[in-house]
């Protein structure tokens, strides 16, 4: 039997920088952002500011990658000898990303591959490739790769805020976050993923301050004396996020192995519009 070639395989929500996906040998199946004279690549032929940019007036729809290019990236892994391959997407309840490379890689008799539903996004999802990659490359077995990729999404927490909710009500993401509540009173829900993969509301709070100012409440309560993967990613709000990002690893009551930080690629930016901050933190698997 020939040995196994496992290939990584995401998207281009995970939002993890260019020098961690090539460092991981992580193929990327860009989704798309479409204005009406134009289509772009995520990520590829279109940066985060290009989106902010043009935001409020001109707001882009997104789509997922086609099964054409899903199909054209196995043919390519197999023709590089990959026998294997982990794919690892953003959540089910966001996007039919997962759907489309599941049916594709269905019908791909040449390789082998476990697609995995993140129920998660950006960094977040950025976590679990990480995993996948490095135990691809310490040489554990396919089984034993996906296996930990699912124990860590049991490990991941993701909570942020937005500056406004129309952004998710116009782009259909609103999930079960109330879109209305609180607008006069300036109520801010801190959104987060249930289990389904779609938006909620774990609370609320008054005022774009007080609402980050719970982003650390929530990491101290939730991730105290735990060792965590943390990571902070922003639309557009760089400064308050580092600011966050500068106060959580300073918490006396947290263990922090590594860090990620980065702006949203333009898909995510364009679902929730500029100033979201969010907070994501993963338990450090043993072994």
């Amino acid at each position: 039997m020939p040995a196994k070639k496992i290939a990584l395989i995401t998207d281009s929500t995970c939002d993890l920088p260019q020098g961690i996906l090539e460092s991981l040998n992580a193929r990327v199946l860009p989704l798309k952002i479409i204005y009406p004279n134009r289509v772009y690549n995520d990520r590829v032929d279109i940066e985060p500011r290009e989106v902010y940019d043009r935001m409020p007036g001109q707001v882009p729809t997104t789509s997922m990658p086609s099964p054409e290019e899903t199909r054209s990236l196995l043919e390519k892994l197999s023709e590089e000898n990959f026998t294997h391959a982990v794919a690892i997407h953003i959540s089910s309840g966001l996007s039919g990303t997962y759907e489309t490379v599941k049916t594709v890689a269905r019908q791909f008799e040449k390789i082998k591959v476990e697609v995995i539903d993140s129920k998660a996004l950006s960094l977040a999802l950025g976590f679990l490739v990480q995993e996948a990659g490095r135990s691809i490359q310490n040489g554990l077995h396919f089984d034993k790769v996906v296996d930990r990729v699912r124990q860590l999404q049991a490990k991941i927490k993701v909570f942020f805020v937005v500056k406004t909710l129309e952004y998710l009500k116009k782009g259909g993401r609103i999930g079960y976050v109330e879109g209305t509540v609180g607008q006069i009173l300036d109520i801010k829900p801190v959104i987060s993923i249930n289990e389904e993969g779609k938006y909620y509301s774990y609370c609320k709070v008054r005022g774009r301050k007080k609402s980050i100012n719970k982003l650390v409440d929530i990491i101290k309560e939730l991730a105290a004396g735990k060792v965590i993967n943390l990571a902070v990613a922003h639309g557009n709000a760089g400064e308050e996020a580092e600011s966050l990002l500068h106060r959580i690893t300073n918490l006396n009551e947290l263990q922090v192995k590594e860090v990620l930080f980065g702006q949203l690629g333009p898909v995510m930016g364009a679902h929730a519009g500029p100033g979201l901050i969010g907070v994501a933190w993963c338990q450090v698997l043993k072994g």
